[in-house]
């Protein structure tokens, strides 16, 4: 959905930009120029540049650059509408809103107010009622005061079957609203009862800050020694993470961030002093934790239980970390003790150290691999050298590989030519095996790929108001999707507006990539976007990899003095174009 203008400029005049990155990494103001650490790479001398009275930033050391609403998405991983409603609510402008955007937020919002009224039940219940002695004699052994249940609103869940449902409806919700917030359920007789009950609760906040689901500790009886909300349309566990909204300012500002196990080793690294560990929501790490985590930061420390599971949780990360991409490390732990342990027994001291003198994730898998060999026996060494090595060859970089030969070589005493011939051998068995197909398992989508491939889900039936835009196939920067508009684009433009096509026969048996594709498109069942919006955002692609291709050339020094002044020109021009291609998402 676009907003108008009207809000929009409205935003952006009430907005502080240097307050707004302050938020989040280092600022020096000097006279009327703002400089800061740039969050979107390492550095330590700041090369930022922040105009307030335009709302603009620039970085001279990787490039990056854009507007509050830019600042925002990039910093906070949320897409334009998203950044536009959080600083509508930061500066207190009311956004104008179409009835059925409206109906969407309204019903979002609603979710949301649910929960937090859930987790104001939950830590008032907590702090003052008697059947809560139990939940607060845990938290006190842990070291849990009153100042660290507000803090991060811990609370305590009654035993009874309805108590939080009776509450809340005493409040003007509806079975319904406690039904899609995940707090209550139908039971078989057709009442409704709570989803937690005696358990310790910790709420979990997205990205905004708001409460959108809960982590239940389970403190006596059966059951799941942790409960979470079940998926909602505001919860989402693969795309959470506990205490990320409290941690993301101190993650950029540090340069790290540190995934732990459970709730109380986030609580407990915050109250230590190092406000940037994470826990996911009852589920492993994954490809979407690592992808939120490195719009923060490029290290990400893993705080696993020092036993065979927390190392195997470790491990699964080293594929979906890119390398060159995402440091992934892990901190080796004490035996048997947790970060939550450790500072609870007054040894945060030693959590430190270990985060200090963390290792990358494949020495670690490369040790582990040789640990579990007798390398005092002949055999042994051979195996271990062949485990080692087919580690050491799921990493891409020849260089890397060769220093990790080397270690193993090292600590096996096998010639260092053997070593890397088995890790040649095993590199050439991982690519035979990445030529067989895997359905199962689809290569992601970038974002502009996604809104190509939705423009030709608009192109393919023929939509009205697409028909109206100024738009041809140079529009798409994928080869396949430029090739499948060429297919079925003509075709639609023979027919009348709004005229449903024929897809069965303009796609044909789809034996074809670009058919294939279509076919696989047209069969996709949701709502299809807004074809404005669409268009913005493609454009907006096409802006920027232009702009990357004028930045190469005024960076070659080959480039003469004349086609570097119109290289100059135009890149004004289009940086212009890409702000107002911005304002109108």
């Amino acid at each position: 959905m676009a907003y108008p203008r009207e809000d929009i400029e409205r935003i952006r005049e009430k907005t502080d930009l240097a307050e707004l990155a302050a938020e989040v990494t280092k600022v020096k103001k000097s006279g009327r120029s703002v400089m800061a650490v740039c969050p979107f790479h390492q550095e330590k001398t700041p090369s930022l540049s922040i105009d307030a009275a335009r709302g603009l930033f620039h970085c001279f050391g990787c490039g990056k650059s854009g507007d509050i609403f830019g600042w925002v998405q990039e910093t906070q991983n949320l897409d334009f509408r998203e950044s536009v409603e959080l600083l509508a609510r930061r500066v207190g402008v009311t956004l104008t809103e179409t009835p059925g955007e409206a109906k969407r937020r309204g019903r979002r919002e609603e979710l949301v107010r649910a929960n937090q009224a859930a987790v104001d039940f939950y830590r008032e219940r907590l702090k003052t009622a008697a059947d809560a002695g139990s939940a607060r004699s845990y938290l006190r052994s842990r070291g849990y005061g009153g100042d660290v249940v507000d803090r991060f609103d811990i609370g305590y869940s009654p035993e009874g079957w309805d108590e939080l449902t009776r509450h809340l409806k005493s409040r003007g919700f509806e079975d319904r609203d406690l039904a899609d917030a995940g707090l209550a359920s139908r039971s078989s007789v057709g009442r409704m009862i709570d989803r937690f009950r005696g358990r310790i609760m910790f709420p979990i906040f997205d990205l905004r800050g708001d409460p959108v689901g809960f982590g239940a500790r389970l403190l006596d009886g059966d059951g799941p020694k942790y409960l979470n909300t079940s998926e909602t349309a505001i919860y989402h566990k693969s795309n959470l993470l506990y205490g990320l909204h409290w941690a993301k300012g101190e993650i950029v500002r540090s340069g790290q961030s540190v995934v732990v196990e459970g709730y109380t080793d986030v609580i407990a690294l915050h109250l230590a002093g190092h406000p940037v560990a994470v826990a996911t929501c009852g589920t492993a790490l994954g490809e979407d934790h690592l992808d939120l985590l490195r719009r923060f930061s490029e290290r990400v420390l893993l705080a696993f239980d020092a036993d065979e599971a927390g190392a195997g949780a470790a491990l699964r990360g080293f594929d979906m970390a890119i390398p060159g991409d995402l440091d992934l490390r892990v901190v080796i732990l004490p035996e048997g003790r947790d970060p939550a342990d450790l500072v609870g027994e007054g040894d945060e001291g030693l959590l430190i150290a270990a985060m200090e003198a963390s290792q990358p994730l494949l020495q670690f898998g490369v040790d582990r691999e040789l640990s579990k060999y007798d390398l005092n026996e002949a055999e042994a060494r051979g195996r271990a050298t062949r485990a080692a090595a087919a580690m050491v060859a799921r990493y891409p970089d020849p260089l890397v590989q060769h220093e990790y030969a080397v270690l193993i070589s090292r600590r096996t005493g096998i010639d260092l030519r053997l070593v890397e011939d088995a890790v040649n051998k095993a590199s050439k068995e991982r690519e035979r095996g990445a030529e067989k197909p895997r359905p199962a398992k689809q290569r992601r989508l970038s974002g502009t790929e996604k809104a190509e491939q939705e423009l030709l889900r608009l192109v393919m039936v023929n939509n009205s108001e697409l028909r109206k835009l100024d738009f041809d196939e140079s529009l798409f920067a994928d080869e396949l999707h430029r090739s499948a508009y060429s297919v079925i684009g003509p075709a639609i433009q023979a027919l009348p507006v709004g005229e449903a096509p024929d897809l069965g026969k303009l796609i044909g048996a789809g034996d074809s990539p670009e058919t294939q594709l279509l076919a696989e498109l047209a069969l996709l069942d949701r709502p299809e976007s807004g074809s404005q919006e669409v268009i913005n955002r493609l454009k907006l692609g096409a802006v920027t990899r232009r702009i990357d291709e004028l930045q190469r050339e005024l960076d070659n020094p080959a480039s003469g003095e004349q086609d570097r002044s119109n290289a100059a020109k135009e890149l004004l021009a289009l940086q212009q174009q890409k702000q107002r291609l911005r304002s109108r998402e």
